[in-house]
């Protein structure tokens, strides 16, 4: 008997050890070294895409979601976007408390449903349902599912089960689709997270386990570049009705010319005229299309409209013309309507914009990239960039938003990839010149000019628009490093046509220089000084990458106290490494006057992760220097 008991107390243990490990509802059975670095575990995303026909794909989702914190709750992804074209056939979460028993229900119903547009889109049928709960009590788990069904073929989900401060116990995709269909594919780090993949005819899935929380790097490349991600594109889809069949980005481009840009680039006559009339005259085309886009900024301005094959069909030019708004494909194709009549030739143009450097893959065409359109205007060799959505971007300038990265220029021949302009370090200028007077109590009266080029012009230029409080509010945090900063006077410069913003900043302040007895310290850098340092990793995960270098030059005069003469002074520095170089110089004009010059370059470029200590040192060392004080006695 005692070993029938004995037995029977084993079997139930195993049995409930093996019911635990299955409990994904339960945070008991959490496995604990997937909780560093995390808000949040993801113990189960399953995401199956079943292709059916070429208009006809379902798409089942599961997750299950232990959230550990308030910082976790969003990553549960209770979301379900839809629109005309995008049939919802379910949605629900059930909650369980941290023991795994359930503790609320909600239904589709009881999500809240609400337009996925921001208020700068003018109209647009993308809607969003989502679940908005408050937790009694962290952990807990919440599992979600959802069905969808759509006729568009185009956009497939993604493979992407990585985020920052989220670890993952298994992460599950599967595509299956018709065997008359190809299916394209970009893979993306894979290999490093161990991702197992099974491919067989007519259906591909990815498996990934057992990866913690990640935290985010400064100074790191693009998630692109560092986290798994899966791509997909079928060869034959429909998209809001219209059918296609592409292979490359030169099939792509001429099936969106013919198919949703062609004919609808026209203006009446009357407009027709009016550019005829501007550009009468004149035989270069750069001027010609610097005119017409000078017109277009002061006619129109930017409203989003997300409708018509799937938003991605600009509105007709003539359309446009009349009411004088558009979006990004509306505007940019009303832009190259109007060079038309003035015989420029110019190609509407996808763009993944965003500040974080990212685009277009060149050997895999999907619809899925892009999210801003530009125009493309070859000139000679050497190609100029419109973003025709600002009123106040000069002629031929591109900012942070769309700079330094592979496009697709729809042109009637099809697709073609081209690189927008990459500025350089010098390109990325700033120089401030200025003079400032101490007196015997160390108060400081200054007068500063700043002008800035390139993308540090892409920083600037938007000031002149602000009010006369928004800007004394920005020049005071600017020169954070001078306490009690009272601004005396602002005048702004945009010089659209060399590209060049100038700020010419009067101000005073109290006790800059620090008595202490008979002396006074203070700080010759009093206009551009370096105040951060990059974060420390004991042990950094990813590489180094600076996306964009840019160059710094300073030059001040300093008029010293009276009855003060100088005690110590720093001794000029240069300062070069892989990652750029640093140099101050201390000249003295006299004896109550110094010239102060410094320069400051950073370089762009990929270093490995173990070049990050000494980046690090390189920024640590020029903010220790910029802080460098001069030493005055009383005479």
């Amino acid at each position: 008997m005692r070993i029938k008991l004995v037995a029977i107390a084993v079997f139930l243990l195993t049995s409930f050890g093996v019911k635990a490990q299955d409990d994904l509802t339960s945070y008991l059975t959490l496995p604990p070294t997937l909780k560093k670095n995390a808000n949040a575990v993801v113990r189960l995303s399953e995401t199956i895409v079943n292709v059916k026909a070429v208009n006809d794909l379902e798409i089942s989702q599961k997750r299950v979601v232990t959230v550990l914190n308030e910082n976790g709750i969003n990553k549960i992804g209770a979301v379900v976007w839809y629109d005309n074209n995008i049939r919802v056939k379910n949605a629900e979460v059930r909650i369980y408390d941290k023991y795994g028993k359930q503790i609320k229900k909600v239904r589709e119903r009881d999500f809240e449903d609400v337009s996925a547009v921001d208020g700068g889109t003018m109209y647009s049928d993308s809607r969003v349902k989502y679940m908005d709960y408050t937790p009694i009590e962290y952990p807990f788990t919440a599992v979600f599912t959802s069905e969808v069904q759509t006729e568009n073929t185009a956009n497939l989900p993604s493979f992407n089960p990585v985020n920052y401060y989220v670890g993952i116990q298994k992460s599950r995709y599967k595509i299956t689709y018709p065997l008359a269909f190809t299916l394209h594919k970009k893979e993306l780090n894979l290999e490093k997270f161990g991702v197992i993949k099974d491919e067989k005819e007519g259906s591909l899935s990815y498996i990934l386990e057992d990866v913690p929380g990640i935290k985010p790097e400064a100074l790191s490349p693009s998630d692109a570049e560092i986290e798994p991600k899966v791509f997909f594109a079928l060869n034959k889809f429909n998209y809001d009705g219209v059918t296609g069949e592409i292979n490359n980005w030169e099939e792509f481009g001429s099936w969106m010319y013919h198919n949703l840009l062609t004919g609808r680039a026209t203006v009446d006559a009357a407009t027709k005229a009016k550019i005829e009339s501007m550009v009468a005259g004149i035989t270069s085309d750069r001027e010609k299309a610097k005119i017409i886009y000078e017109f277009m900024q002061n006619k129109t301005r930017y409203i989003s409209v997300q409708v018509g094959i799937g938003g991605f069909q600009p509105i007709p030019a003539n359309e446009v013309d009349k009411v004088g708004y558009g979006d990004c494909k509306g505007l940019t194709n009303y832009m190259m309507a109007l060079l038309q009549i003035a015989g420029v030739e110019s190609y509407y143009t996808h763009v993944e914009a965003g500040n974080e450097i990212v685009g277009f893959y060149d050997d895999f065409a999907s619809l899925a990239q892009g999210n801003h359109v530009i125009l493309n205007i070859p000139n000679d060799g050497e190609d100029i960039w419109l973003e025709c959505t600002s009123q106040k971007v000069p002629f031929g300038h591109i900012g942070d938003f769309t700079d330094d990265r592979n496009v697709l220029v729809i042109t009637p021949e099809g697709g073609k990839i081209k690189h927008t302009k990459k500025y350089t370090t010098d390109e990325n200028l700033q120089e401030t010149t200025g003079s400032y007077t101490l007196d015997a109590n160390g108060n400081i009266n200054a007068n500063v000019t700043i002008k800035t080029q390139g993308i540090q012009y892409d920083r600037r230029y938007y000031l002149a628009d602000w009010s006369d409080v928004e800007k004394d509010k920005r020049y005071k945090k600017y020169f954070q490093t001078v306490n009690n900063v009272n601004i005396d006077e602002i005048k702004l410069e945009n010089d659209k046509e060399n590209i060049t913003f100038t700020e010419k900043i009067k101000f005073n302040a109290d006790a800059y220089g620090v008595i202490t007895g008979d002396r006074m310290l203070f700080a010759p850098n009093a206009f551009n000084r370096s105040t951060s340092i990059p974060d420390r990793y004991r042990n950094r995960k990813f590489p180094l990458e600076i996306q964009r270098g840019y160059y710094d030059t300073d030059d001040y005069e300093i008029k010293l106290p009276a009855g003060f003469a100088i005690e110590a002074i720093p001794n000029n520095v240069t300062y070069d490494t892989k990652f750029g170089s640093y140099t101050f110089t201390i000249t003295k004009k006299g004896d109550q006057t110094l010239q102060y010059q410094r320069t400051i370059k950073i370089k762009d470029g990929l270093y490995p992760k173990e070049d990050y200590k000494n980046y690090r040192k390189f920024i640590k060392k020029i903010v220790k220097y910029d802080s460098s004080k001069i030493v005055l006695v009383k005479k």
